[in-house]
C-alpha cells in the first residue's frame, strides 16, 4: 500500500462495535415507564448522539423524570453495565476489523457512551489493548453532531483531524466526524438508518465492518471540492 495521508482513525462505539443502541433505549424506556415518565415513540432518535449529561438532562426536562439527571444518568449505566457483564453485544467482525486498522495506525474512540460504559466494553472486549485514546462525550463541551469529541481524540493522539478517518454509524456521528474535517466512513446502522442527508456527506459507505480495511479508509468515494 503507498504512503497513507492518513494519520490516524478514529471508531465511534455504539453501533459500529457494539450493538448497543437498542440496548440503551430499552434502559431508558424501562427507567421512564417505570418512574412515570411520558416516553414517545421519537425520544430514542432525539437521544442519539446526546452526551450523557445532554439525554439525562432531556429526560428529566422532556420525558419528565422526577429524578435528577445525574441519578438518571447513573441508573441507566448500572443497568447497561449489568447487561453488558451478562452478554456484550459485540457486533460480528468488529474486533478483528480494529485490529486490521490498528496494524496501520494508531486509533482513538470517540463515543457517546458514559466514561463508565467505554471502559466496560474494551475491558470485556480485550480492545482496550488496541486504543491509544479514548474520549466520551460527557468530557467536552458539546456531543455529537458537534464536532467536539472528534477534535478531541485527534487532539490526544496527535494527529490532524483533516488527515484523520472516522468510522461511524449513525446520523449524528456521521455529521459530527465531518464537522470535525474527518474523512468518514460510513456503516449505516440498520436498525436505525442515518438518512440519506447524512450519508451524502460520507467518503465512503460500506454495508458491513466486515469489509472495512486499510484500502477501504484511503478509498474516496466521494471526492471533495
Amino acid at each position: 500500500m503507498p504512503d497513507s495521508a492518513i494519520e490516524a482513525v478514529v471508531f465511534d462505539l455504539d453501533g459500529v462495535i457494539v450493538d448497543s443502541e437498542h440496548v440503551w433505549d430499552a434502559a431508558r424506556e424501562a427507567l421512564a415507564r417505570e418512574r412515570g415518565g411520558r416516553w414517545h415513540e421519537s425520544a430514542q432518535q432525539a437521544m442519539m448522539g446526546m452526551s450523557s449529561v445532554e439525554w439525562s438532562r432531556y429526560m428529566h426536562d422532556v420525558i419528565g423524570l422526577k429524578d435528577t439527571p445525574e441519578e438518571i444518568s447513573s441508573e441507566v449505566v448500572r443497568r447497561l453495565e449489568a447487561t453488558y457483564r451478562e452478554e456484550l453485544p459485540l457486533i460480528d467482525g468488529a474486533t478483528e476489523a480494529v485490529a486490521r486498522l490498528a496494524e496501520h495506525w494508531p486509533l482513538g474512540l470517540a463515543s457517546s457512551s458514559n466514561r463508565e460504559i467505554i471502559d466496560l466494553v474494551l475491558e470485556l472486549s480485550g480492545l482496550d489493548r488496541v486504543f491509544r485514546v479514548t474520549v466520551s462525550s460527557e468530557e467536552v463541551p458539546r456531543g455529537k453532531p458537534a464536532p467536539d469529541v472528534y477534535l478531541e481524540a485527534a487532539r490526544c493522539l496527535g494527529a490532524n483531524p483533516e488527515r484523520s478517518a472516522a468510522v461511524e454509524d449513525s446520523r449524528n456521528g456521521i455529521l459530527s466526524a465531518r464537522a470535525a474535517g474527518m474523512r468518514v466512513v460510513a456503516i449505516p446502522n440498520p436498525r436505525f438508518p442515518p438518512g440519506e442527508e447524512a450519508l451524502a456527506t460520507a467518503d465512503v459507505l460500506i454495508p458491513s465492518i466486515n469489509e472495512l480495511t486499510p484500502e477501504t479508509v484511503e478509498r474516496n468515494e466521494h471526492p471533495r471540492g
